[in-house]
């Protein structure tokens, strides 16, 4: 279990830089994202991040 703790590290932080980044990025006048192709990737990312650490949070003792 000790193991698991610096990878929930790491997809918290990389959840919180994409998640950050494609606020930053989505034009809210437009409803679009500056670069359409580059936000797929993040939110793919993002959302598998997410997916993980919800999977894991259960996993508790």
């Amino acid at each position: 279990m000790e193991n698991k703790k610096p990878i929930t590290f790491v997809f918290w932080i990389i959840a919180i830089i994409l998640g950050v980044t494609l606020f930053k990025q989505f034009d809210f006048k437009s409803l679009k994202f500056e670069n359409p192709a580059l936000a797929v990737i993040y939110i793919v990312v993002f959302v598998f991040s997410v997916y993980y650490l919800i999977k894991n949070s259960g996993k508790k003792k």
